[in-house]
């Protein structure tokens, strides 16, 4: 199934000077896939997320998630689309005076849930992330792994058919990241969504099924995993340092 789908995308940034953050971007995203975007800082990876969540505008072209033009519905009825999508932020973006329960469940609370199916839904969670022993605590007392599954636990929990993920290991140490992003997969797999994730890391850009290159907002190179993981983080690597190589 197409979860999104994205043709002929532009972004152009108004002020003083006109910047074009996108320029024709086009790409689709299978459900169960997992896409990396990567690019060197101001390629447009950032907005081209914040274009697809819905939290932005393009100047021109299509974001269509599950069938849905989003350019075609209302901004104020935008809301349901975000239903459809699951977010997970490098800053956790939790809020300190909940406790992790309150956290995860925040969305369901918000969205007029039934009790009963929000206590249903908590318990799959976390099962799945292995994290019941630490449901009452607050987000102060958690380690940033800790955190980081959390917020997890609160895209996930209501079943998103897309998760964004913006930098979602960029405060995590190389061990804990890795723990985090295969907790994501497994997650991911298991739930049978896709994932659009936005990293600067070769070795998290390394779990993905593809990864597409941005470069002064175009699409420059995509490259697909294969059969052997560490030859794909290789390529990425090589990839990388060509278009750092551009740039100076």
């Amino acid at each position: 199934m197409n979860v999104l789908k994205i043709e002929e995308l532009y972004k152009v940034h108004s002020g003083n000077v006109l910047v074009s953050a996108l320029n024709g971007i086009s790409f689709d995203l299978q459900s169960e896939e997992r896409v990396g975007i990567m690019g060197p800082s101001g390629s447009g990876k950032t907005t081209l997320l914040n274009i697809v969540s819905t939290i932005d505008e393009p100047t021109s072209g299509q974001v269509i998630i599950t069938g849905n033009d989003t350019g075609r519905i209302p901004f104020h009825e935008r809301s349901l689309i975000r239903r459809k999508l699951g977010f997970v932020f490098q800053n956790f973006n939790l809020l300190d005076n909940l406790t992790v329960r309150e956290n995860i469940t925040l969305p369901l609370v918000m969205n007029s849930f039934k009790a009963n199916e929000i206590t249903v839904r908590l318990e799959k969670v976390a099962d799945q992330l292995n994290m019941k022993s630490i449901l009452d605590k607050y987000v102060f007392e958690l380690s940033g792994g800790q955190a980081q599954r959390v917020a997890i636990a609160r895209a996930i929990i209501h079943t998103p058919f897309l998760i964004l993920a913006d930098e979602p290991t960029g405060n995590l140490d190389s061990k804990t990241s890795r723990d985090v992003m295969e907790l994501l997969c497994n997650v991911q797999e298991t739930e049978k969504s896709a994932m659009l994730l936005v990293t600067h890391d070769p070795v998290i850009a390394s779990y993905c099924h593809r990864v597409i290159f941005l470069k002064d907002g175009k699409i420059v190179n995509e490259i697909h995993q294969g059969e052997n993981r560490q030859t794909f983080f290789q390529r990425i690597i090589d990839l990388l340092s060509l278009l750092e190589g551009d740039l100076r």
